[in-house]
């Protein structure tokens, strides 16, 4: 069935919300400079809220591309480049990490434990030492320094030969990819968020990151999208297809996300288990309810609901509440993993941790966009660009045999 042809809105007057952005930026450093003198330790939670926020984002880049060599799709062809960029931006958060690095005695309690007297970390050794932790961040990095910068690299050299081995190239490297950006993933999550209370134990952590990183890519990927064929550099790439399929996608991870979430807490319920079922006890005391009740909702329900129908996720109108109630939402996710150690009794006023969101994606929505100026703004000689654009190109087997049949 053909899908409906979205609505182009007018294009933007990108200078000033580049100047917008460069204020917000300059605020946000201003105000956590503020907060670091008042309550360094607030501050410093603040930030780590603010990193898993922004790093789930070039993981969900990361993912889309390697999901889209592995399963050799075609509609994602036009948006792979942007995928390819905020993949990219995963180098830049080696540098976003040192105030973690630096902060990680005070935000990691279990740093000053004796692991012969605890006994949930003394069955997490070794991984769960200052050793541990540093060589593990080193090991996330070398693989995010090293791989989606691969793979950007021979999608530009295709866009200058339209050899096949650039594909090939891609392909085989996925092939790996796949096995260590869930390694690194996983590393990432456990040892940056859920060891904030070491103690507890989950085998679900690293894919309800997962599915909440993911989610929230595909809203963002989606709005750049909006935009950048709003402005019409994508215009000539772009169609309904692009916006039917993402938000697919956006719907799938809607229920996956929440699937995970709610088996994860039927179970620990179920089992009742102390050394699991504290986590969730503590995120019901005070105002933390109303979060619960909030990510019940706003991370489902409304979701849900708002993308069920395919009319909706190509009206523009409708898809960028949608999206923007997606970032909201991880937002709040991120704080309510990560805030209710410091402030058990209630969820604290968010002002330092919007902060923190603001300064780093501030600062890598920068970098993206000089990324993306620098280089073609979709993938110039890929084989499946025909495809995705519906024309047929006949092979050069039948048009060999054709001409051998006529020549007879």
């Amino acid at each position: 069935m053909e899908q409906p042809t979205p609505k182009i809105l007018p294009p933007l007057d990108w200078s000033k919300w580049l100047g917008r952005l460069n204020k917000a930026i300059s605020v946000a450093f201003v105000a956590l400079l503020i907060g670091l003198l008042i309550d360094p330790e607030r501050v410093a939670f603040a930030y780590l809220v603010g990193f898993m926020f922004c790093l789930s984002i070039g993981l969900g880049g990361f993912f889309l591309v390697l999901i889209h060599h592995l399963v050799d799709a075609s509609w994602s062809v036009p948006i792979r480049r942007i995928c390819e960029h905020l993949a990219c931006l995963l180098r830049w958060m080696a540098l976003a990490w040192v105030p973690i690095g630096f902060a990680a005695p005070k935000l990691f309690s279990w740093m000053s434990k004796n692991p012969m007297t605890d006994h949930a970390l003394h069955a997490k050794l070794p991984l769960f030492t200052t050793p541990g932790f540093y060589l593990s961040s080193l090991v996330c990095f070398v693989i995010w320094w090293t791989f989606p910068p691969m793979l950007r690299k021979w999608s530009l050299e295709q866009d200058k030969t339209g050899a096949a081995e650039c594909t090939h190239k891609m392909r085989r490297l996925t092939y790996i990819g796949i096995f260590l950006f869930a390694i690194s993933l996983t590393l990432a999550s456990i040892m940056w968020m859920k060891g904030l209370e070491h103690a507890w134990f989950s085998t679900m952590f690293g894919v309800y990151y997962f599915a909440g990183s993911v989610w929230t890519t595909i809203a963002t990927v989606y709005m750049i999208v909006m935009l950048l064929q709003r402005q019409g550099i994508l215009k000539d790439v772009i169609t309904g297809n692009q916006y039917y399929y993402l938000g697919t996608l956006f719907f799938a991870f809607t229920v996956f996300y929440s699937y995970i979430h709610f088996s994860q807490y039927f179970i620990i319920w179920n089992g009742n288990i102390p050394e699991e079922t504290f986590w969730y006890a503590k995120r019901e005391v005070g105002t933390w309810y109303g979060i619960c009740m909030l990510l019940i909702f706003g991370h489902f329900f409304i979701p849900f609901l708002a993308l069920i129908r395919i009319d909706l996720k190509l009206n523009f109108a409708w898809m960028r509440w949608v999206c923007g109630g997606a970032w909201f939402m991880h937002f709040i996710d991120m704080s309510f993993n990560i805030l209710p150690v410091v402030s058990p009794d209630g969820y604290p006023a968010p002002i330092l941790d919007l902060a923190a969101v603001v300064l780093i994606g501030g600062l890598l929505t920068r970098i993206f966009i000089k990324d993306f100026n620098s280089h073609p703004p979709y993938p110039q000689r890929d084989p499946r660009m025909a495809e995705c654009q519906g024309v047929y190109v006949q092979p050069l087997s039948e048009s060999d045999s054709g001409a051998t049949e006529g020549a007879k």
